[in-house]
Parts: C-alpha cells; structure tokens; sequence
C-alpha cells in the first residue's frame, strides 16, 4: 500500500483529502494488530484506522518520534490496546502518551483525568492533556519529544462528548508546536446520516462545544478533523488521516463487529449512545440523568415525578421509542441513595429515532408533568445546546415543534459546509 504525505491547507483541503489519507484496500489477510474473524456488514469486512495502519507496516509513521492521544477505546480487534501493540512493535519509535478527560487507562470518573504518570505496563509517559488547549498543551507536546502525534479514540457523535474537543485542541497545540498530526478513523456509532438539533453559537463555547457544529454532528473523527482544520483553526495542523474501509454512513455499531469499550464511566453501550445527543440534555436540569443507574442517559427523573410523565412523553408520538415509568435509585450523582420516578427510554425503531427531537420533547413534557422541574441555576443547559433559545422558549410554553423549528436555518448552513468533509457514502 502506497502512502503519501502533506499538509492540509483551507485553499487545498479538499483537493489534497484523498491525497493525505489511506485509501487502498487492506487485503483480507491483513490482521491490522487483531486477531479473530473481523467484522462484516452485508459482506463489508471494516477496517479501523489503526488496522490499515498496522497492516501497511507503519508506513506512516516511519522515522518518527510518535506520541499517542488515546483512551481505553483504542483498541485492536482482539481486544489489545494499540499502545501496548505499538510499544511492542520495533517499527514504532513511541515515545509518549497523552491521556484526555478520565484518563489514558480510564481509571477517573467524569470531570476528571489521570495526570502525569509513567505508565506501568509499558513504562511510557503519560501526559495529561485534560483542560489544557494553546501554547501550555504545545509545550507538553515539546517537552514529550515527540514529531508526530497520533489520535485514536472512540466518539459517540455528540457535539458535547468531550473528546471530539480534545481532537481540536490536539490539534492546534500541534501545529502552535510544529508536530505532525494524525488521525485514526473509527465508526461513528450512531451512524453519520445526518446532522441533527441546535447549532453552538460562539459565545456559548465551551469545552463541551468549542466550534459551531450541530448538536449530534454526524461525522466521524477524521471528518471532523478534516473539518476542524479547513473551517476552524486560526493556522491549520500538518495532518493526517487514515480512513477506515467497509463502513457506510447508515451503519450502527453493531455492524462493524467491533467489540465495545466503553468510552467513559458512563457510556456502558452503544445503545446509551443512541440516547446521549438528546438526553444529556437533562445535565442542564434538576433532573437526574440517569448517572449512578446501569442505565446512564436512558433512565431520567426526580423526586416527586409520577406515572404521568411517561404517559405525557408516549402521546407525544415521538418516531421509534417508547417511555416506561420507571422508580430508580442512583448510587452517586444527583439524588444518590434515594429512590426517585421517571422514565426509560426504549428505543425500538432506531432508524426512526431522532435522539435530539426525542430530548426536547422529554424537557417540554417533564416541565409540564412536574411541578418541581427547573434548570441549573448556572444556566448550563445554554452551554449544552449552544444557544438560549431553547431554554427561552420552553420556558415560554413553546412545544416541540416550535422549537426545534427554531434553529433549521443554522442547521441547513452547517450541513452544507459538513457535505464539503464528508469521505464517506
């Protein structure tokens, strides 16, 4: 397999994206790092990223001092971390590693990060890059002594899912620092059909949303880069990326026959991640979200909540799920210890689903349901969809139509700049 290198520039982006990525087929020999049958869908064998990377012998890394952005979702087929394979493999010079939110190895919960460690099982380095963008993550990336850094994490497809920003971040500290920058691809696990719900506006920037994309971006991780590089970045990185064969844009995860891991503490499963672009919404509320639950993002409710939210959000006839009243008691987070109601979502017709309209609707049916609903007081739901909007126009009694209705025209102007970076069909 023939690779070749160069920079992504705006004016040559969309020229040079074949140019800069994997595209040849992976002979289906090629174990890629993994073992075992592989995955199919209609006769379609995926290939990740990081399998036609190892299958073409690191061509692209050749010569290089490499550090690695991962979590415990960079994995092989056969379940071993790429770290560890790439560690292991004399063709890789890695020199470090540089671990995101709850950490390389995955051992801290939400809103934390494993710090600076020297990493047992490889004796590598792990730098900490959780809340450190500019010139203070360049300087980890000089001080590590790396020339090209390479990414591989799983995303769920949400633009508050902290890692996509880890990506951007990554990505502009390199370039401020004069690395290489690489991007391995993996599936979009709720598929990349569409892009869906508010557009961030930039006020609202946050770690949670750093840049103007929909609510549920319908990308994978090397489209958003792709993206982030052409419309983003002040100066964009010297990148990479290396795509992924066999997947289609209407694939769910459990197509690609990839085994799951969980992103972090909270996504147990590809199913939480159907849910997650609407219902983390309820983070903004005195809801809880269902964190402390084996459920997390599926099970929502309160202290006082009855049966008749579940009957309020099922005659609302929202496509493809169904609401169950359901009495939980979280273990940590909101209401911990004490027995709470509410409703579980059931999704049975997934590709009738719509998580963002699913998430509105379950906010305007809650308010009306429950006497008790209220949102954080900072606010934070404004930081989640980007915009006041939403949180205006419940309160103003608006019902879902209305406001989802309120943000088509953002919407329509992102999906036509997400069109111009898309290298799937």
């Amino acid at each position: 397999m023939n690779l070749s290198r160069g920079s992504l520039s705006r004016r040559g982006l969309l020229a040079a994206t074949t140019a800069t990525a994997l595209t040849s087929a992976v002979p289906a020999s090629a174990a890629g790092g993994g073992g075992g049958p592989g995955g199919s869908a209609g006769g379609r064998r995926l290939r990740t990223g990081f399998e036609r990377l190892a299958a073409d012998g690191y061509a692209l890394l050749d010569g290089e001092r490499v550090g690695v952005v991962t979590n415990p979702t960079g994995i092989t087929r056969d379940v071993r971390h790429i770290v560890d394979v790439m560690h292991a493999d004399e063709r890789v010079d890695l020199v470090a590693v540089f671990g995101p939110e709850h950490g390389f190895r995955g051992t801290a919960q939400a809103g934390g990060s494993e710090g600076r460690y020297d990493d047992p099982a490889t004796g590598l380095p792990v730098y900490d890059t959780y809340q450190k963008s500019g010139k203070a993550l360049a300087d980890i990336f000089t001080a590590a002594g790396v020339d090209t850094i390479v990414f591989d994490i799983q995303d769920v497809g949400a633009r508050f899912y902290t890692y996509i920003w880890t990506l951007f971040d990554c990505m502009e500290s390199a370039e401020l620092a004069g690395k290489r920058f690489v991007v391995l691809d993996r599936p979009n696990p709720v598929t990349g059909r569409g892009a869906y719900g508010p557009v961030l506006h930039k006020e609202f920037a946050t770690f949670v949303g750093r840049q103007p994309i929909a609510q549920a971006h319908g990308m994978t991780v090397t489209e958003l880069a792709l993206l982030f590089n052409g419309e983003f970045l002040e100066r964009p990185v010297e990148l990479e990326t290396v795509r992924m064969t066999g997947w289609k844009r209407s694939d769910f995860y459990d197509a690609s026959e990839l085994p799951w891991v969980p992103p972090s503490p909270n996504m147990p499963t590809p199913e939480t991640a159907l849910v997650y672009s609407g219902t983390c919404l309820f983070e903004g509320t005195n809801l809880s979200e269902g964190r402390g639950t084996t459920r997390p993002f599926e099970l929502l409710g309160a202290e006082g909540i009855d049966r008749k939210w579940a009957v309020a959000a099922n005659d609302a006839g929202l496509p493809g799920v169904r609401f169950r009243e359901a009495y939980f008691a979280p273990t940590f987070s909101k209401f911990q210890g004490k027995t709470i109601g509410g409703v579980q979502l059931h999704v049975h017709d997934r590709e009738a689903y719509d998580p963002v309209r699913t998430g509105i609707a379950l906010l305007v049916t809650a308010k009306k349901a429950w006497s008790g609903f209220a949102w954080r007081s900072d606010n934070w739901i404004d930081k989640l969809t980007g915009t006041t909007r939403v949180r205006t126009m419940i309160d103003a009694g608006a019902g879902t139509d209305e406001v989802v209705a309120a943000w088509q025209d953002d919407l329509a102007r992102f999906r036509a700049v997400r069109r111009r970076y898309l290298h799937y069909r």
